[in-house]
């Protein structure tokens, strides 16, 4: 954009599928994109923090070996897996025959509700089965949540970007996910660190879900304040919308784009088992009596700094895959990223704060190589019609796959296996399976959306 074109912006200004976005109107999808996925993923995560280190205790029976209490634990976090492809089916058949912003305020909407509800419950204590099984349901309905924003947040900022920056624009949606992870640390280590042991484990770490209750004010801002893409209201206002629009959005996708939608989850494998295992599975594992015994904030600590470093990364990639494409970077990260787990785990298992930051970070920045391009890659897959389905679809695949049984198979092979190497080829193994993945997708970074058929 050139500065006579931001100069002669104005907020009322349109974004056409046939005209460059203004700077202005960009800025303004962009940071919503960037709020939204922020918070969301803030609400998803401290799940997984609390996963590790307060559910084990807290929602199931005192007299479980800790091994099985936890291995529990993540089984209610992997429940969150399990509906995100649900989610990514319903709200992607809602956004695309309704509209983006519809489905995203509404996964917004729902996400907010059930992490402030699970602030609210009652433990294993007080209500016996009652209260694992009303975790459960909640992180169900955060799964089905965090399966539709995605898509919603994706499409906001790719459909309204110009064609030769999808990538960073791309990685505004996308940084969400880190920003939201830095958040929940942040909560986590405040009402830690204000707090003795006993009042955190009793009330204390209710406070970050809680909080949440503030998403449901940004789903109503982004309701009044945000039309819909350009893309999706040329679609709607085609003169045949029989043809435009079909009936069934999510069957369509798989109809027409089975092996894309296939490849799109292989594509994911690599980023969530590397990012659920440095982010939730990791606080474990450093923080385990019989083990490295790490002190809770410094594990916490140690996860928030690498963390921030994803957050640059996204977006410098993001740009990178604008400039020269997004298979190659794509595919350099996958390699980068398998390597780099076992120099990881040893660095790790030295027990020392410092190397541990240090692996962390690393591995955060080698993942941004896929992560950041991620969006954009996902869009330039399918056509507009089916783009909110097929898109999620994908996504959301490769996170169950990836991500959801990460925790669990990591402390298997933990325990079975004996070594931490094992993790590291677990790691290693789902990078190779996303290396194949993206090598058999097609390069569409030159392309406009509208001309993917």
């Amino acid at each position: 954009m050139t500065d006579q074109n931001e100069n002669q912006a104005t907020s009322e200004q349109p974004i056409t599928a046939n005209a460059e976005p203004t700077a202005r109107s960009m800025r303004t999808v962009a940071m919503t994109a960037l709020g939204g996925t922020s918070i969301e993923w803030y609400d998803f995560f401290i799940y997984g923090t609390a996963a590790a280190l307060v559910f084990p205790t807290l929602f199931f029976a005192e007299d479980m070996p800790r091994y099985v209490s936890l291995i529990a634990s993540f089984s209610t976090f992997a429940v969150g897996f399990l509906a995100r492809p649900v989610g990514g089916v319903v709200f992607g058949h809602f956004g695309d025959r309704v509209g983006r912003k519809a489905a995203l305020v509404t996964a917004l909407m729902m996400m907010g509700v059930a992490t402030t509800l699970i602030g609210l419950l009652p433990g294993y204590a007080d209500i016996g089965p009652l209260a694992p099984l009303l975790l459960i349901f909640l992180r169900f309905v955060q799964g089905l949540a965090v399966g539709g924003q995605w898509g919603g947040a994706m499409l906001l900022v790719t459909e309204n970007a110009p064609s030769n920056q999808r990538g960073f624009y791309g990685a505004f949606a996308q940084v969400g996910a880190p920003a939201g992870l830095v958040l929940a640390n942040l909560a986590f280590l405040a009402v830690s660190g204000s707090l003795s042991d006993e009042a955190f484990m009793d009330w204390g770490w209710r406070v970050p879900f809680i909080s949440s209750v503030l998403l449901i004010g940004l789903s109503l801002y982004v309701q009044l304040k945000l039309e819909d893409t350009e893309a999706f209201k040329e679609l709607a206002e085609a003169a045949s919308p029989a043809e435009a629009k079909p009936r069934s959005p999510v069957v369509q996708a798989l109809k027409t784009y089975p092996r894309e939608i296939g490849l799109a989850a292989g594509s994911f494998l690599g980023v969530q088992v590397t990012f659920y295992i440095c982010v939730a599975w990791i606080i474990s594992y450093g923080n385990d009596p019989e083990g490295l015994n790490i002190a809770r904030s410094d594990m916490l600590t140690a996860v928030l700094i690498s963390t921030m470093f994803a957050i640059p990364a996204n977006f410098i990639f993001g740009a990178w895959s604008d400039r020269h494409g997004r298979r190659g970077i794509y595919k350099l990260g996958a390699i980068l990223t398998g390597l780099w787990a076992f120099a990881m785990f040893a660095m790790i298992d030295t027990g020392d704060w410092l190397l541990i930051t240090i692996a962390l970070s690393v591995a955060h920045i080698l993942v941004s190589m896929m992560y950041g391009p991620q969006a954009a890659l996902l869009a330039e897959l399918f056509s507009t019609e089916v783009r909110y389905s097929g898109a999620s679809l994908g996504y959301q695949l490769g996170a169950i796959l990836g991500g959801g049984f990460a925790p669990i198979i990591a402390t298997s092979l933990l325990v079975f296996a004996g070594s931490s190497m094992w993790v590291a080829g677990y790691i290693a193994l789902a990078n190779a399976l996303t290396w194949f993945a993206i090598n058999a997708l097609k390069e569409n970074h030159v392309k406009d959306l509208d001309s993917v058929a």
